[in-house]
């Protein structure tokens, strides 16, 4: 079952560990600090859960602005073949973060996510929460000393 909660995902009660899949689908940028925010995505994702982020940001090096040169065409392309997309979604942009922040972000908050950056302005982050660490003394692991 899934249940709607309508809040602040930095302030919002839930409990560490509660989700086994945090998704932010374009909500990264209307947020102040993407460490903070990735970081409580973290906070509450569950042991082997998984974050996964879809985010736009603004460009800050050629190989970013090639990519939306694709993306403008691509849009201009989606648009006229299924209208504009209206919807009451607040708005931000130009975003307040680069591609290069977002990064950096994300690997300060996430150790060894993956970053993939996408079409049409876009960018996507995975990662999986490590599980516990399940280290034993060797005796217990069946290692015999002698």
């Amino acid at each position: 079952m899934v249940e709607w909660v309508h809040g602040d995902i930095l302030s919002y009660a839930f409990p560490a560990d509660s989700f086994d899949v945090v998704a932010s689908m374009a909500t990264l940028h209307h947020l102040p600090d993407p460490v903070q925010a990735l970081r409580r995505c973290a906070d509450l994702t569950s042991p082997g859960g998984r974050v996964v982020v879809v985010g736009l940001a603004r460009t800050s090096q050629p190989i970013e602005v090639v990519l939306h040169g694709i993306g403008a065409v691509q849009h201009a392309v989606l648009r006229r073949r299924y209208g504009f997309w209206e919807h009451t979604a607040p708005m931000v942009w130009p975003s307040p973060h680069t591609y290069s922040e977002v990064r950096r972000a994300a690997r300060s908050a996430l150790p060894g996510c993956r970053w993939r950056l996408l079409p049409m302005w876009r960018y996507c982050i995975t990662w999986t929460k490590p599980l516990p660490d399940t280290h034993q003394p060797e005796s217990k692991r069946g290692i015999v000393h002698g």
